[in-house]
């Protein structure tokens, strides 16, 4: 090391270094081991100072072999220990220093390699000396390289200060050509930094008048900032507002398709939950630690999202629910900032009219919705009142409407629904109440919808109960005695369970409309990592009650529904059993023939089957409960007919073979007249046990003679032991012939015999399935049905009302001017 420059350090221990770029380091062994005990990498890697070595009093072993400490690059600093200043082996200049948040990268290697290495980098461009360099040469074109002051005084010895001739235009050439590459990278980077600050400089006022004088070099820096070229492949957004000038930045890149603007926040003590992920962060009071979510795809448009109780505004209306986020839209966060949302994958900077700017004079309204947007919209009383009639009067499938007057449009809709008023659709009263589900769940708070559902289910519970009330009170269960009990007929009974049915088919379809949206809001949670939010959790929670609530107003319409259905079928089954069908002169009607083409033993029965296929078809019924209430009916009459045949044989002969083929011939044409209806496969599967039963009595009775037990259990096993054994021990032999020993239960079946049952059991019947899958609702498109379309008119003009009721007399509009339906 140099004298002069030993002098000038003003530590110590460590002097101030003009460092080239590749430094060769003696490394003494005891410097290392003090040395070690402070900075333990440097034990590893055998490094020291080499002045230190200098100073040292003892006696310098053996120098050990050289190393060189070259600088690789900046990295980011990624799990490494912090280093002290007084713990760095060199006391490095600014330029080796790493910016904050970064870390410079060291590597030692012993001078061998650094040579060989030297050599085959740069052998081909420096063919004349680079085969066999000194040492003191490589030092001194070092120094020379990193600015020192060997270039500029010779030392001692040295001779000539300035190289002329060959000799300094090889030295010259070896200097630029011992350069590091991480140097050569500065310089080009400080090429870049001097030229956009002479552009700044430029862009200056008067600075092409004006000689322009040495300004600080930190004022150039800052203006050099202000010089920004926006991205041309990412979306970003373009601070117009801020909060803190001196901290924010004017363009905000989106690096991902999804971009969280946040205050950010500590990770959360309960549950140890993270803190939230944050793209952006915003300090000022009123931005939530996640504030406004911006998802922007490979596809137009954006998607901005707000969080719950974040105060945010898109193009100067206030964002409840997820909007479409266009290039040259305005977003603001809070009360302070102010961006504009631009898109250069577009292939534009925005529309050539941005949507905030006020509409030119004569220029159409943007649609029904804009009649409750903002009022400051440059547009007058006319233009006004034509955009509200246009929307009171169109068919779009919208129904706006604020929280205040929720509570009034659900209460009409249920109410018109329960007392049948108009000429509403089967599913006009679940369109409607879809319609407002669909506002709250796209217009207002993220909040509001899990009230609304709570409120919509416990209107539907208060007016199915309401007419459950009023059937009990016409079709009591118990009658006066001395009053005979008049029996429901189909027609009775169609009308009866009208309002039950329909109901049931529109709760049914709101039910399934509801669970698509509540799905929607969990996955929006989980797409912005909310899904442990407390607030979100008690809203689920809600929504989870609306939903119960509903699932029990469709299991008790469906139960009221089929116990009025058995009820009239209960009085109507017995005569499958004792009609004949073999009237004189009549004959059997083939499959699919109409009701009246019937035998009338079997009208009774068939008519209260074809009463509810027709109601739950003009309900418009969900065909899998439609499948699920015939189960239940065939499922009642099997069971019900198979009990009063077991009853039938005790006491009277009634199981012979001519009674067995008129009951047979009865319920094949019940079977077949099912089967037209559509309900063949149902039927078959539900009176399996009674045609099993019924086909043993019909068996020849010779050939029931020779059977066996066992062959008999072989082929009809649905029945149980003690009903086959009721069946044959019943069966009519002729006068004085008892059943002969072959029928006889084995010893193993004999308590099953005794103990069983012979009757079926009307608790065992199948569980009710609610539907799976989407709506059938159709909330898309014109409305095309015209009663409809007079109700939705009729609901917006009660909405219309309601808002001019709350204002003053002298700010009240007339009725707007009704365009033709």
């Amino acid at each position: 090391m140099l004298s002069g420059e030993r002098k000038e350090g003003g530590s110590p221990r460590f002097g101030k270094l003009h460092l080239p770029v590749g430094l060769w380091i003696n490394s003494p062994r005891k410097q290392l081991a003090k040395l070690g005990r402070r900075w333990p990498s440097a034990a590893s890697v055998k490094s020291s100072s080499s002045d230190t070595g200098s100073r040292s009093s003892e006696p310098l072993p053996p120098p050990p072999p050289h190393v060189e400490l070259r600088r690789v690059g900046a990295v980011k600093a990624a799990g490494g220990a912090s280093v002290a200043d007084a713990e760095r082996p060199l006391l490095v200049q600014d330029l080796w220093r790493a910016r904050p948040g970064w870390a410079r990268r060291f590597e030692l290697r012993g001078r061998e390699e650094a040579r060989r290495l030297e050599q085959e980098a740069f052998g081909a461009a420096d063919a004349d000396g680079t085969n066999a360099p000194s040492w003191r040469t490589q030092k001194n074109r070092s120094r020379a390289a990193s600015g020192g002051a060997a270039l500029a005084s010779p030392g001692p010895g040295s001779g000539s200060g300035t190289p002329t001739g060959s000799g300094g235009k090889e030295r010259s050439e070896n200097l630029s050509l011992r350069r590091s590459v991480s140097e050569l990278s500065l310089q080009g980077r400080r090429r870049r930094q001097q030229e956009r600050r002479q552009q700044a400089l430029s862009m200056a006022p008067g600075a092409a008048d004006t000689q322009m004088v040495p300004t600080d070099p930190g004022d150039l820096d800052q203006l050099t900032q202000c010089l920004i070229q926006a991205p041309s492949n990412r979306p970003y957004f373009l601070l117009l507002q801020g909060y803190q000038d001196a901290q924010d930045f004017v363009v905000y890149v989106m690096t991902r398709e999804q971009h969280v603007f946040g205050r950010g926040g500590p990770s959360s003590s309960r549950g140890g939950s993270p803190a939230p992920y944050v793209d952006t962060f915003l300090n000022a009071p009123d931005i939530l630690p996640r504030h406004c979510t911006v998802r922007s795809g490979p596809e137009p448009p954006a998607m901005v999202r707000p969080s719950r109780g974040a105060p945010v505004t898109h193009n100067g209306c206030l964002l409840l629910r997820e909007a479409e986020l266009h290039p040259g839209d305005l977003l603001g966060l809070g009360e302070h900032f102010l961006f504009m949302y631009k898109d250069p994958r577009s292939g534009g900077s925005g529309p050539a009219r941005p949507p905030w700017l006020p509409a030119r004079p004569g220029a159409a309204p943007p649609g029904p919705g804009w009649a409750f947007s903002c009022r400051l919209c440059g547009r007058g009383l006319q233009e006004r009142g034509e955009a509200l009639a246009a929307y009171l009067d169109g068919r779009e499938p919208v129904l706006r409407f604020r929280p205040r007057e929720e509570e009034a449009l659900l209460g009409e809709i249920v109410r018109a629904a329960a007392s049948g008023a108009g000429d509403l659709p089967p599913l006009g009263p679940a369109t409607l109440l879809a319609l407002c589900v669909q506002h709250s769940a796209r217009e207002l708070e993220l909040g509001h919808l899990p009230r609304l559902l709570g409120r919509l289910a416990r209107l539907i519970k208060e007016a199915v109960w309401e007419k459950i009330k009023e059937i009990g009170d016409r079709q009591p269960e118990n009658h006066p005695e001395g009053i005979p009990e008049e029996p429901l007929t189909p027609e009775a009974v169609s009308v009866e369970l009208r309002p039950l049915i329909l109901w049931m088919a529109n709760t049914t379809e709101l039910l399934s409309f509801v669970q698509e949206k509540v799905l929607e809001m969990e996955k929006e949670a989980d797409q912005e990592g909310l899904s442990s939010d407390p607030q979100l959790c008690n809203d689920l929670e809600l929504c989870d009650e609306a939903l119960a609530l509903l699932d029990e107003v469709i299991m008790c319409t469906f139960q009221q529904s089929v116990y009025y259905l058995t009820k009239t079928l209960y009085s109507t089954l017995p005569a499958l059993l004792d009609s004949n069908p073999f009237t004189a002169g009549a004959e059997l009607p083939g499959p699919g023939a109409e009701l009246e083409a019937m035998p009338p033993g079997l009208r009774p029965t068939l008519g209260v089957f074809q009463a509810a296929l027709e109601l739950t078809s003009q309900c418009e019924l969900h065909p899998d409960l439609v499948s699920q209430t015939f189960g239940y009916l065939f499922f009642f009459s099997n069971a019900s007919l198979l009990n009063s045949l077991m009853e039938r044989g005790q006491g009277r002969p009634f199981y012979q073979w001519s009674r067995a083929v008129q009951i047979r011939t009865n319920l094949d044409l019940v079977l077949d007249w099912l089967q037209g209806a559509g309900l063949g496969d149902i039927a078959a599967e539900f009176f399996r046990k009674l045609s099993i039963a019924v086909n043993l009595l019909c068996v020849p009775r010779t050939s029931l003679l020779k059977a066996s037990w066992s062959s008999l259990r072989t082929d009809y096993p649905t029945l149980t032991p003690a009903q086959l054994h009721h069946l044959l021990s019943h069966y009519q032999l002729g006068p004085g012939r008892g059943a002969p020993p072959a029928w006889d239960p084995p010893p193993a079946e004999r308590d099953a015999v005794d103990t069983g049952d012979i009757f079926e059991s009307f608790s065992s019947h199948p569980p009710l399935i609610l539907p799976l899958g989407s709506s059938r609702l159709r909330l898309t498109g014109l409305v095309t049905d015209d009663s409809l379309h007079r109700e939705l008119r009729r609901l917006r003009r009660l909405l219309w009302d309601l808002e001019q009721q709350e204002l003053p007399a002298n700010h009240r509009h007339g009725p707007p001017v009704a365009a033709s339906p």
